[in-house]
Formats: C-alpha cells, structure tokens, sequence
C-alpha cells in the first residue's frame, strides 16, 4: 500500500486518522506538530500527506510549501477549518493537491485518497518513471519537467495535467477525461457538455 504522513496536532483525530489507515494496510506515521512534520520528510518519501493547517508551531501554509520541496513525489491534502475561498487558494498555491474542510466525514476522506493513490499508480497515466516526447522529459518520480533550456516550473496540478497530455499524445482528450483523470470530481465549467472534446466549438442554437 501507500506511505502516508498525518499532520495533525488533536490527539484524538490524529490517532483515529492513523488507526483507520493502519487498518486498511498503509504504512502511517502521525505527526502531531511542524517540527516532527519536517523531521518525518527528512527521513525519506512519502506517497500522500493529510496536512491541518492550523499547527500550534508552524504556519500552515509555510509548511506545505517545504513539504513540496522535499516530498515531491507526494499528493498533499489539506485539512483544515478555514472555509473562507481565499484560504482555499492559498493552500493549492502553496502546493497542495486537494482541500477538506473540517468536519469532514471520513467515507469521503477514504474516497478521496483512493483516487489519489489510484492516480499516482504506475502505468495509469504513461507508465513509472520518465516520458518522453520530443525534446521535452518528465520525471514523474521527482515530478520535474526538463527541456534542453532548462527545468519548467509547474504547480502540482500543471503537472499532472502535463503527464495525462502527455501520455495521450497524437489524439484528442475530453474535458471530462481530464476531470476525471487529473481532478477526480465532477466539475462544471463554461460549457456543460463534458463530452466535447477540449477546444471544440458548441453547437449553435437551431
């Protein structure tokens, strides 16, 4: 199963979190603070971190930002009572991949961290390790993106967002495939219709 990381400073949900996932096979670690948190990153990979936002000794934000630099390979998934839209958009532009809301109902916790660990498996989109596609290489372990001028910066949805493209090259990828392959959710957007292929016009009103 996967490596999974628990940042999260109440004792009782922490341990609840570590117990659920221990029970369906995963290797958890709880950490109950910031300092333990960047201790835990130190000593090795991880596959996905539940990280609260609201630590007794770390800001939050900060912290996610250097476990995004030092787990890379990592989904991260922020737990938290902010509800406020710009908290949402601080915590995906410091490099997290999702976003719950506390209370959250653990059936869409587990939900969740299936998709995500499914999405991470190797050969769903392209395969483990590298792709490459002309002069273009990504590194899907180090999640980096390399050319001949140098390394591209992307956020962790850009990235995944490049690997699904990439691994489709030379056909057309709907709106709904990408939502589903790269977001997991249901998604509403200008158009309706998920089934028309991204860029295709609409049809005109009869």
């Amino acid at each position: 199963m996967a490596r999974i990381v628990i940042v999260e400073d109440d004792d009782a949900i922490g341990r609840r979190l570590a117990a659920m996932l221990r029970a369906q096979g995963h290797d958890c670690e709880w950490c109950p603070d910031g300092a333990a948190t960047l201790a835990r990153a130190g000593r090795g990979p991880a596959e996905l971190v539940l990280l609260d936002l609201g630590l007794p000794d770390a800001d939050g934000f900060e912290l996610c930002r250097s476990l995004r630099e030092r787990l890379r390979g990592a989904v991260i998934v922020a737990l938290t009572a902010r509800t406020g839209e710009m908290d949402v958009i601080q915590a995906l532009e410091s490099g997290s991949d999702d976003y719950l809301t506390k209370p959250f109902r653990l059936a869409e916790l587990q939900a969740r961290i299936v998709a995500h660990l499914r999405r991470a498996e190797p050969g769903r989109t392209g395969g483990a390790g590298r792709i490459r596609h002309g002069s273009l290489l990504i590194d899907r372990a180090a999640r980096r993106c390399l050319t001949p001028a140098g390394e591209v910066e992307l956020r962790p949805k850009e990235f995944d967002l490049l690997v699904r493209l990439a691994a489709s090259a030379g056909r057309a990828v709907s709106r709904e495939e990408l939502m589903s392959d790269v977001w997991d959710e249901n998604w509403f957007g200008f158009h309706q219709d998920a089934r028309r292929p991204c860029g295709s016009a609409a049809p005109q009103a009869g």
